[in-house]
């Protein structure tokens, strides 16, 4: 009879604490919106990083081809922003809908963590606006400094949000080994919650990780326009911008491995069974084909750097140390 009232109020307690999505369940829904939020925001993270690189680079080099990369490379930050907004309410939307038990745990833990994310995430919008619709404004003398200024502080406002995000996830993952289910979501404390043991890893594994998807996308895009271009000059100049976005991705892709280990080591050390089940279980088919994936990604993208190197003057005699990239 105990046994029979313990079950009772087991199921009295989860009901409501989760539901269903038509077709393709809750999970699947989930991780859907997740996936194509992180994607469009890892590529509004990366490349505000080398638009603002490339700015410093016209600016002090005096070449206003860097200048003219830097505004094209912020030109496409704006749809993809916009996205990532949209399908950040849809994942928030989804989960506070589908998972309200789960989604009151975590408010109760992170309240006000979401509070800064919300209050930055605006500061970021007006500061990327504001550098963009400002380009041509603010281009000469000191009024270009200002401007430059803005995209580091565009980037800063961007890695924070991305910090605090990374908190929400990382605490799911590997929580505080003294927190257990039945401790009250308010008896935690805040910054005892961020720092758990995947925190900063997937931190610096996620900004690299930024760096690349937005190279990646911006050689995409400039092997597109050099496709569609009228012009010898416009030609050239896409040409020339897919070649750097290849370059950039290329150079994040070498040291990317290094922050997974580091990632990887960290989930070993919080619980051997889970990086077991996650790299040997029932996920490993998933590390196989990442590793295919990025073996595919390093052998393409060093052609591309290899071709292109026949189109640059002078280049030539760097050509016999590519095969060195394939080992």
């Amino acid at each position: 009879m105990v046994d029979a009232l313990h079950v009772l109020q087991a199921a009295a307690d989860t009901s409501g604490a989760y539901r269903d999505f038509p077709v393709i369940g809750s999970r699947a829904a989930i991780w859907i919106a997740a996936e194509i939020h992180l994607m469009f925001a890892a590529f509004v993270l990366g490349v505000p990083i080398f638009a603002v690189v490339a700015e410093a680079i016209g600016i002090f080099g005096k070449d206003q081809r860097y200048d003219r990369l830097a505004k094209e490379f912020t030109r496409l930050l704006l749809i993809a922003y916009s996205a990532t907004a949209i399908w950040g309410a849809v994942f928030v939307f989804l989960l506070s809908t589908l998972y309200p038990r789960f989604w009151a745990y975590l408010t109760a833990i992170f309240g006000v963590s979401m509070w800064v994310y919300v209050s930055i995430f605006f500061f970021e919008s007006f500061t990327l606006y504001l550098y963009y619709y400002g380009w041509d404004l603010w281009k000469q003398g000191r009024a270009k400094i200002v401007h430059w200024c803005l995209g580091i502080l565009l980037n800063i406002w961007g890695t924070a949000v991305m910090f605090i995000a990374d908190s929400w996830l990382t605490y799911m993952m590997t929580p505080p080994r003294d927190i257990t289910p039945e401790t009250s979501p308010t008896s935690i404390k805040l910054w005892h919650a961020i720092l758990n043991h995947t925190w900063m890893p997937i931190n610096i594994h996620r900004l690299i990780g930024n760096v690349v998807f937005g190279g990646a996308i911006v050689g995409a895009y400039a092997s597109y326009r050099f496709l569609a271009a009228k012009t010898d000059e416009e030609r050239a100049h896409y040409d020339w911008m897919g070649y750097v976005g290849n370059f950039i991705a290329i150079s994040a892709l070498i040291v990317l491995p290094f922050a997974g280990y580091w990632l990887g080591r960290e989930i070993y050390q919080y619980d051997q069974s889970m990086g077991i089940t996650m790299m040997g279980g029932f996920m490993s088919w998933l590390w196989v084909i990442q590793a295919f994936l990025i073996a595919v990604l390093f052998l393409t993208g060093n052609y591309y750097l290899w071709i292109g190197m026949g189109r640059i003057p002078g280049a030539e005699r760097y050509q016999p140390y590519t095969k060195w990239l394939l080992v």
